[in-house]
């Protein structure tokens, strides 16, 4: 839909319903973990736990998976660390980075957001049926990975 005076404006446009989509996801997520304890966690803490692995990750590579700053992934490390939900320990392939590593908590953590996550896709892939919302996340994959590449030759976050 467009607005008369503003004839090449979208409303709702692409960044607002990815907004919408994210704020409604994140709301969800965040207070189902904190119904199972995890009531330390605010939002921005998603920039991090949600690219963490086992073994660990560079801040480095955190701040280019999220699209944050290297400087807010700190922050964010800092926060998490004393919290319990994140150590970091020397990178065994350069002994001069640091990995970000989930500590048990964490990974507890991490395991609860991935079933509140499952949940949430099964319940859309239900109400759409299952081979339209496959499409739709493929289709939403490929729009962001092409927003995404568009922008990564300007100055970006995580750069």
């Amino acid at each position: 839909m467009t607005l008369p005076d503003r004839p090449h404006r979208i409303d709702p446009d692409l960044g607002v319903l990815a907004a919408r989509l994210l704020f409604a996801v994140q709301h969800e997520l965040y207070s189902a973990l904190a119904e199972q304890g995890f009531d330390d966690l605010h939002h921005r803490h998603g920039a991090v736990l949600a690219y963490l692995t086992p073994r660990g990750v560079r801040a480095t590579e955190l701040a280019r998976l999220s699209g944050q700053y290297k400087q807010v992934i700190g922050t964010l490390v800092d926060e998490l660390e004393s919290l319990g939900y994140v150590h970091r320990k020397p990178d065994p392939t350069d002994r001069r980075a640091k990995l970000v590593c989930p500590t048990e908590r964490g990974l507890q953590q991490a395991r609860a957001a991935d079933k509140i996550i499952w949940l949430m896709h099964e319940r859309h892939a239900a109400r759409l049926d299952t081979a339209a919302f496959e499409q739709f996340i493929s289709t939403f994959t490929d729009v962001v990975a092409h927003q995404r590449g568009i922008v990564s030759d300007t100055a970006q976050p995580g750069d």
